[in-house]
């Protein structure tokens, strides 16, 4: 019998799920998921549910649990911002940047970006750089422009053993939270780009999600592409029997 190859499902909880909520979610999706070889679940809770999802999953080796965004600052003036460090003794081990909320809803820059990566690099968090072209943008042909531009100013100045520390999510903007998605064959292009740029900077071996409106209809077609390593899901993690669903798919 073949192998299955590596695989990441990665769930981005975004502004829901207290920590109560969270504690039930987790019980539910444990306990119809088995841990599999070669597959990593990571979970990315609103801030308040950190600690009570880390510790709902403390059993489970094949579970992370992430931040969905930090401060690149360890301390300080910063209302309503969470530290690295903060984040970690929660419960995290990673954590998203520059996801295109982040972006475009709160305007992060992307000199902002690039020092939140610093930032958790430093603290040997785990990363998932987020990046994606807006809807104008790909109907103009600068998917590919977009994406490198995003993906080269975050990661200015990085030494190739960093580079092999970041998990890179392809999430074009038009497709997240819209019901339309890249096809598997678009996406996996936009992929061949990304690697080809980490190749280049002498990091070939990255793992790359793709995230946009993601479900049940299209996960077996998106992994049947190689060059998806996994998938980012908003939306579709939000139920954890559909969630459970999804992870146990074969590629």
């Amino acid at each position: 019998m073949t192998a299955l190859r590596p695989l990441l499902f990665a769930a981005n909880w975004k502004m829901h799920l207290d920590p109560a909520e969270a504690r039930e979610y987790l019980q539910r999706f444990l306990a119809a998921v088995a841990p599999r070889s070669g597959r990593e679940l990571w979970f990315f809770p609103g801030s308040v549910a950190i600690e009570a999802s880390a510790q709902a999953c403390r059993s489970r080796a094949d579970i992370r649990i992430g931040i969905q965004d930090v401060h690149w600052e360890p301390k300080g003036a910063f209302t309503g911002a969470v530290s690295v460090g903060m984040a970690r003794g929660a419960g995290a081990s990673m954590a998203l940047v520059g996801h295109s909320e982040r972006r475009h809803v709160f305007g992060e820059s992307e000199a902002d970006t690039r020092k939140k990566v610093r930032a958790l690099l430093d603290a040997a968090m785990g990363i998932v750089l987020c990046v994606g072209e807006k809807l104008e943008e790909r109907e103009r042909g600068e998917t590919g422009a977009v994406v490198l531009r995003q993906l080269a100013a975050a990661i200015d100045g990085l030494a190739k053993e960093e580079l092999s520390r970041l998990v890179i999510a392809y999430e074009p903007v038009w497709a997240i939270g819209t019901g339309r998605h890249a096809t598997p064959a678009d996406a996996a292009d936009v992929h061949r780009v990304i690697r080809g740029h980490l190749t280049a900077r002498g990091a070939p071996t990255n793992t790359i999600l793709y995230g946009g409106s993601v479900n049940l209809s299209n996960i077996r077609a998106l992994l049947a592409e190689p060059e998806i390593n996994g998938v980012l899901v908003g939306g579709a993690s939000l139920d954890p029997e559909r969630w459970a669903e999804i992870v146990e798919t074969n590629a």
